[in-house]
């Protein structure tokens, strides 16, 4: 395999804002940009239903009738415009794409940041993610390896991944975020534990707001070190979600671009093919400057980054960068300013409960069994959710009624209470 990164450049304006700062750095002369196929309406069934993707397909703002934006969730965070569709074949294409050339053995590691939409459900959208990419992009690797781990790094719960293969052991879905006091999605306790065959190959790691760097590495490192010893996966996906960044205006976080970057690297240094992908991220400068940093980190040129910005004719983009509050312009708007923090105030992650919190998820990984092993099949089965109505058989099946009215699986439910008897922070 050749000592690069691949690089996926789709025309969205996540990637458009991150390759500013980028190409400035001459970081992308360390990899190898190419322009991936769009997704096809097939390839895009691999996991979704056909009657989403047909939706997708035909999708107008003016033509989308009141049942259809009830039906797929198309509402608020999520509403149909104009090139939806093109929207999502691009984005996915890139990550089903990037996980092929992964699989071909071309390159060590594939970046799609315009990807990362970790919770588009199987019928339908949620949280700006209207196709999974990640699901799609890892069932693809599965038709290789028999084990892969998905690690996501967003401050918002990677559900629609947890989801797809909470019953599956051959994918094991690792998810750090802040949980708790009504924040998007609502999921992720630390005892979603996953079922069947999958119990324990799910993890979650909750965090409250202000969560600080040294407050995140004390757990992230054991924790994935013990992840990556026991189940030894043969690929890794990595949502690089920057809204787990201090200052972003979705999550309250207070965690440093060095710090992010330092997971990426953490993961990096294990040396299996790993397509990496972005995520959220609210303050657009913030996310130019940390998938800037994490491409340098992957492709191993951080020596060319700078702290001051080099003169370009994006610059002012940057200069003129204000604080959220007061809304002055920012003393360092022309820097990367990769260890400056937010200033959410102190954090709620008292030193007990953190170490509660490696503790339990320590524990449950010493019940996994090391490497499980599988034979292939002729094509990777879909990933298909479990039946959730089934509700009498067993204690398990009860459990995963309640997972999946927690998720809001189930439709036709009306008045979910989505935090009943939700006290899984006083039992850890």
């Amino acid at each position: 395999m050749q000592d690069q990164a691949w690089l996926s450049v789709c025309d969205t304006a996540l990637v458009t804002v991150f390759r500013l700062p980028a190409a400035t750095h001459n970081i992308c002369c360390a990899c190898c940009a190419q322009k991936p196929n769009r997704a096809t309406a097939a390839q895009l069934k691999e996991f979704h239903t056909g009657d989403y993707i047909q939706f997708l397909e035909r999708a107008k703002p003016e033509t989308v009738t009141e049942q259809e934006v009830e039906h797929y969730n198309v509402i608020e965070d999520s509403p149909i415009f104009d090139g939806v569709f093109q929207f999502c074949q691009i984005y996915a294409g890139a990550s089903i794409h990037g996980a092929q050339k992964l699989i071909q053995g071309d390159y060590d590691i594939a970046i799609n940041w315009s990807g990362g939409l970790h919770h588009a459900k199987k019928s339908q959208a949620e949280g700006f993610c209207y196709v999974n990419d990640l699901v799609l992009a890892i069932l693809e690797l599965l038709k290789y390896h028999a084990r892969v781990l998905y690690l996501d790094l967003d401050v918002h719960h990677g559900d629609g991944v947890e989801e797809a293969f909470i019953t599956s052991d051959r994918v094991m879905t690792v998810s750090f975020h802040r949980y708790g006091q009504l924040f998007f999605p609502g999921t992720g306790s630390i005892d979603e534990i996953g079922f069947g065959a999958g119990k324990h190959y799910t993890l979650n790691i909750p965090f409250e707001s202000g969560l600080t760097d040294s407050q995140f590495w004390s757990v992230f490192q054991p924790v994935m070190q013990k992840v990556m010893d026991v189940y030894q996966p043969g690929a890794v996906v990595l949502q690089c979600g920057a809204d787990s960044l201090g200052g972003d205006k979705l999550g309250d976080f207070n965690l440093s671009i060095r710090q992010h970057a330092e997971a990426v690297d953490f993961m990096k240094k294990f040396g299996l093919p790993m397509l990496v992908t972005g995520g959220g991220g609210y303050k657009k400068r913030n996310v130019a400057r940390c998938w800037t940093y994490e491409t340098a980190v992957l492709v191993g040129k951080t020596d060319l980054i700078t702290d001051q910005l080099p003169n370009n004719m994006y610059l002012d983009n940057f200069r003129n960068e204000k604080e959220d509050i007061t809304r002055v312009p920012t003393a360092s708007a022309d820097k990367m300013n990769v260890d400056r923090r937010g200033s959410r105030g102190d954090s709620l992650n008292k030193p007990a409960q953190l170490e509660r919190i490696k503790l339990k998820a320590l524990q449950y990984m010493s019940k996994l069994e090391a490497a499980p092993g599988h034979g292939f099949y002729e094509r990777q089965p879909d990933a298909m959710l479990p039946e959730w109505r089934n509700t009498s058989a067993s204690d398990e099946d009860a459990e995963m009624h309640d997972y999946a009215v927690k998720h809001l699986l189930l439709k036709d439910i009306p008045d979910v209470k989505l935090f009943e008897d939700d006290d899984s922070w006083n039992h850890m």
